[in-house]
């Protein structure tokens, strides 16, 4: 799985779009047919051909990596540096257009879809649970 640890390395930061994701099943479903020496005009689904490998969407494994990382830094220190750039907030005005999409707001929309709330972080087996539980 070496092709896939390097598609996502660094996943944890990423404000992923939809089109990113989609980009990234794209390419792993790509992978995962030529890993299982399947052709497209043989028409096998890609979910029959992960569940093979014994691996889960790409699109699962990133949200489980940002919810990971959240996580690990919620638990941290009220007092620590990198909670503290969590937190921070740019002072000024802000650029004309539509605003772009933050790992924030990501992430808070990965833990309503998972039922998680920030009392649950310092419970770590609970998190870790619902974390790795599929959608």
């Amino acid at each position: 799985m070496c092709a896939r640890s390097s598609m996502l390395h660094g996943s944890e930061t990423w404000p992923v779009r939809k089109e990113s994701v989609v980009a990234l099943q794209r390419e792993e479903t790509r992978m995962v047919r030529w890993m299982c020496g399947v052709k497209l005009k043989d028409r096998l689904p890609s979910k029959g051909l992960r569940e093979r490998l014994g691996i889960d969407d790409i699109a699962l494994v990133l949200q489980q990596n940002r919810l990971g990382s959240c996580g690990h830094v919620l638990q941290k220190d009220n007092d620590d540096w990198v909670k503290k750039c969590m937190e921070y907030e740019v002072e000024g005005p802000r650029p004309r257009g539509r605003p772009q999409r933050t790992w924030t707001v990501v992430v808070r929309v990965d833990c309503q879809a998972r039922k998680l709330n920030k009392e649950d972080v310092m419970d770590r087996c609970k998190w870790r649970k619902m974390m790795k539980e599929a959608r």
